[in-house]
C-alpha cells in the first residue's frame, strides 16, 4: 500500500513543484534575497503554465439558431432571411476576441507568446470567417452582378482581412472589432423596412460560390495534413521526383489550424442550412449538407493524447494528422457533390 501511495505521489506534478522549491531552499540557505527571487520566479512560471493550459482550451460549439434568436430578441428584431448566417459570423469573430485569454495570435508576452496550438486554431477560424464575409459582400447581399455592394459589408469584409499578427498601431483586435461594428449594423438593417434595409438573397449560385471556397480550403488542409508522412508530388511543370513533407515542428500547427477551420465551418454550415432551406429543399440537397456537417463534427472529438502524434500510416503509433485529413477529405468530397447538385439543371 505504501508503494502505491509513493507511486501516486511521483505522478503528481505538485509533488515535483514542492520538491523543486525545497531543493532551491536548501541550496540558497542563508541567502534570503536569492532564495526569495528563485521561489518567486518558480511560482510565476507555474502560474503562467497553468494559465496557458486554460487559454489553450478551444471554445465549445454553440447552437446557431438559439444564438441568433437570443440576439434578435435582445435587439427587438425578428429572424429575417440571412440573419442567422450573419449573426453566426459575428459570433465566431466575437468568440475569438472574448474567449479566455482573448485573441492570442499577436501576443508578445507570456503565456500567450509561448502558445502555438490556440493561435493556429484561431487562424483556421479567421480564414473561414473571412471567406464568409467575402461571400456575403460579393454574392449573398446582392440581387445580381450589377447591383450595389452593401455599405456595411464593404467595411466589414476588408477589416476581417487585416494582418492577424499585428500587435499595435493598429492592433488586429481593434480592426476586427471595427469590422464587427459594421457587421452589427448590417444585421440591424436586415430587419428594418424602407431604403435603409439590408438585403440577403439565398440563391443557388451564391451558395455554390461560397461552397467552392470551402472546397478549396478543405482540399488544401487535407493535402497539408497528409504531408505529415511525406510523399512524392506530381503536377504540371513540377519535378516528378519532388518530395513533400511537413516539417516536424509544423505538424501540430497544421492540425490545430484544420481543427479551428472545421469548428467554424460546422457553425456556418448550420446557419446556411437554415437560411438557404428553400434552395436546399428544391434541389433535394438538405441531406447532403447534413452529411458534410457530420463529417466536420467528427473532427471536434477530444484529442486523447498530450500531443499530436505523427506515426507512420500503418505503424504502431497513431497519426492524428492522417485521421483529420480523412474527415476533411470526406467532407470535401461531399461539398463537391453538393455543388454539382446545386448547379445541375
Amino acid at each position: 500500500m505504501s508503494n502505491f501511495r509513493r507511486w501516486l505521489s511521483l505522478v503528481n506534478p505538485w509533488y515535483w513543484v514542492k520538491a523543486l522549491l525545497q531543493r532551491i531552499g536548501t541550496m540558497t540557505e542563508g541567502r534570503g534575497f536569492l532564495k526569495a527571487g528563485l521561489i518567486l520566479g518558480c511560482a510565476v512560471f507555474v502560474v503562467l503554465v497553468i494559465v496557458g493550459m486554460w487559454w489553450s482550451r478551444a471554445p465549445s460549439q454553440f447552437d446557431v439558431m438559439a444564438q441568433a434568436q437570443n440576439r434578435a430578441e435582445a435587439q427587438g428584431h425578428s429572424l429575417a432571411v440571412g440573419y442567422t448566417t450573419a449573426a453566426t459570423l459575428e459570433h465566431l469573430m466575437q468568440t475569438l476576441l472574448d474567449k479566455p485569454g482573448g485573441y492570442l495570435m499577436n501576443d508578445v508576452m507570456p503565456p500567450g507568446l509561448w502558445l502555438d496550438n490556440m493561435p493556429n486554431w484561431e487562424l483556421g477560424v479567421v480564414i473561414q470567417s473571412r471567406d464568409m464575409a467575402r461571400a456575403l459582400r460579393r454574392d449573398m447581399s446582392r440581387s445580381q452582378s450589377q447591383s450595389t455592394e452593401d455599405p456595411d459589408l464593404v467595411i466589414a469584409e476588408p477589416q476581417f482581412h487585416f494582418d492577424t499578427g499585428s500587435w499595435i498601431l493598429p492592433s488586429a483586435e481593434g480592426e476586427y472589432r471595427r469590422g464587427l461594428r459594421a457587421l452589427d449594423s448590417y444585421l440591424n438593417r436586415l430587419t428594418v423596412t424602407g431604403n435603409a434595409r439590408a438585403e440577403f438573397h439565398p440563391r443557388t449560385d451564391s451558395l455554390a460560390n461560397w461552397l467552392g471556397d470551402v472546397s478549396t480550403r478543405l482540399g488544401s488542409l487535407s493535402q497539408r495534413l497528409s504531408n505529415s508522412v511525406g510523399g512524392r508530388v506530381y503536377g504540371v511543370g513540377m519535378d516528378p521526383e519532388s518530395f513533400s513533407e511537413t516539417p516536424w515542428l509544423e505538424i501540430d500547427d497544421i492540425f490545430y489550424e484544420a481543427r479551428g477551420s472545421a469548428w467554424a465551418l460546422v457553425h456556418l454550415l448550420k446557419a446556411v442550412e437554415h437560411d438557404f432551406a428553400p434552395v436546399l429543399e428544391q434541389r433535394n440537397a438538405a441531406a447532403s449538407l447534413r452529411q458534410i456537417i457530420r463529417e466536420l463534427e467528427a473532427t471536434q472529438r477530444p484529442l486523447r493524447s498530450p500531443m499530436v502524434l505523427n506515426g507512420d500510416g500503418f505503424g504502431m503509433v497513431a497519426n492524428h494528422s492522417l485521421v483529420m485529413a480523412n474527415y476533411l477529405s470526406r467532407a470535401n468530397a461531399a461539398v463537391i457533390d453538393l455543388r454539382q447538385l446545386l448547379q445541375s439543371n
